[in-house]
């Protein structure tokens, strides 16, 4: 009988780029279905995937001892020792560019080690991570992430819109992003709410840690919209999930509900749209040639919601 294989995926970063590198454990999964795949990872975000059957098992970068991977002089445990060598394949995406870390998994006694730098630098960023799978003899084209939730889970995200009276054509709208210079007008967003309630449709607010400063604004704009703030990004997907439409800017939930196979108007400003944008078949992206995002008019996102 052919032993199952094992891989271990080491992935640091933010939610976007987490979800850039789903096309990874795709790839691995299609082509090995019955693997064990294990992912390392920040658990706050690794939990998207642990009921999607692309990964058996995450464990945190953040846990006892993983300093050790990073160190000059490592000292290892037994039983690191015993898990680095429980894997035949371990794919490496934390940033290495002195090969440290590689060497220590080497040195701790992994089978094989494949690195790839999570520092774009060329093409789109699905094709550039999964670049390092040709040492499998993996080449996926035009790979597209994909979130399919457990049907569990997306009944719960459907509770959540009916407890906040939401039916009918549900958008959801993220105002925020990381970094002030890549969102829309907060202003803007809350004309879009207001336009979206006259049609006769429900929306609703999503906001993360660092929109405090436009959740508060839009809140006293606009009490009524209903707000998803403050909860694991599972419930985040699970809602989104039942959604018809969503809105947002260069941001991780933008990436999220790309991945889960809604219509996605993504917003992009100062950052690459060709490198970092979202990918699926109802993916539309707006822009403004210079980078501006204050010049893309609300006409043409409600233009683009309605195709």
């Amino acid at each position: 009988m052919e032993a199952i294989p094992r891989f271990l995926v080491l992935r640091g970063g933010a939610i976007g780029d987490f979800i850039l590198t789903l096309p990874v454990l795709q790839a691995l999964r299609e082509r090995w279905p019955t693997a064990h795949i294990e992912l390392m990872c920040y658990p706050h975000i690794g939990q998207l995937v642990l009921d999607t059957g692309l990964v058996e098992a995450i464990r945190s970068l953040d846990e006892a001892g993983m300093a050790e991977f990073f160190s000059l002089r490592p000292e290892f445990t037994e039983e690191q020792v015993a898990y680095i060598r429980s894997f035949d394949i371990i794919i490496t995406y934390l940033h290495d560019p002195g090969h440290i870390v590689r060497e220590n998994l080497l040195r701790a006694g992994a089978r094989q080690v494949i690195y790839g730098t999570p520092m774009v630098t060329e093409g789109h960023a699905i094709d550039f991570l999964l670049k390092p799978l040709e040492e499998l003899a993996l080449y996926p084209e035009c790979a597209v992430p994909c979130l399919r939730l457990s049907e569990s889970s997306a009944l719960a995200g459907g509770v959540w819109l009916q407890e906040h009276h939401l039916a009918g054509r549900v958008t959801a709208i993220h105002p925020g992003s990381g970094s002030p210079k890549k969102n829309w007008p907060a202003e803007r967003f809350g004309r879009l709410a207001e336009a979206l309630c006259r049609d006769g449709g429900g929306c609703f607010f999503i906001f993360g840690e660092a929109d405090r400063d436009i959740e508060a604004a839009l809140s006293r704009q606009l009490p009524r919209i209903p707000v998803l703030s403050g909860v694991p990004l599972t419930q985040v997907a699970a809602v989104l999930a039942n959604c018809d439409a969503y809105v947002g800017n260069d941001s991780g939930i933008t990436h999220i509900a790309a991945a889960l196979g809604i219509p996605v108007v993504a917003l992009f400003g100062p950052s690459d749209h060709t490198t970092w944008a979202p990918r699926g078949e109802h993916v539309c992206v707006l822009r403004d040639e210079r980078g501006d995002l204050a010049d893309v008019p609300l006409e043409a996102v409600v233009l683009s919601l309605s195709v």
